[in-house]
């Protein structure tokens, strides 16, 4: 019985459609978006979404599971370094399909899939966060250059007078 096993097949043999969506998503780490068929579009989001919230989560066994996946080293390490940073306190939702009109020479529908954080256009105010620690001892930086330049100001009108 086949029951619960609908999957878009994109008129490819399994290991030919695997190494594409593996192609594919290695694209989609390496240049943030991509241009292709609705159809390849929608397999390959449902095919990279799961590797990036492996990636989140830095272990070695998480490496292994994703590495035999796209089978491209370097695109594991851009994926777990610097993608897995940009995204990690997103709880899903990592890519975005924007429909772009039909190709000129078959007609078929073309779409543009990139990583959501990754948009400047879409994400104008959102920037990445920087982790800083303050101390307990000392005021912030911008306390004390306040401070140095009352002090200063306070220093030339005595002078003037």
């Amino acid at each position: 019985m086949r029951h619960r096993k609908k999957f878009n097949h994109l008129g490819r043999q399994t290991a030919h459609r695997k190494s594409m969506l593996a192609n594919m998503a290695c694209s989609l780490i390496e240049h943030k978006r991509i241009n292709t068929t609705v159809a390849k579009a929608k397999a390959l989001k449902q095919f990279v979404e799961p590797m990036i919230t492996k990636s989140k989560v830095d272990t070695t066994h998480n490496r292994r599971i994703v590495m035999a996946k796209l089978r491209q080293k370097d695109a594991v390490t851009e994926l777990f370094r610097d993608v897995a940073t940009k995204i990690g306190d997103r709880p899903g939702g990592y890519t975005r399909i924007i429909k772009l009109g039909n190709r000129l020479g078959d007609n078929a529908d073309m779409a543009m899939i990139e990583l959501v954080d990754y948009n400047e256009i879409y994400n104008p105010g959102k920037k990445e966060k920087k982790t800083t620690r303050r101390s307990r001892r000392g005021g912030s930086k911008a306390a004390a250059v306040a401070a140095t330049a009352a002090a200063a100001t306070k220093a030339t009108n005595q002078e003037e007078e």
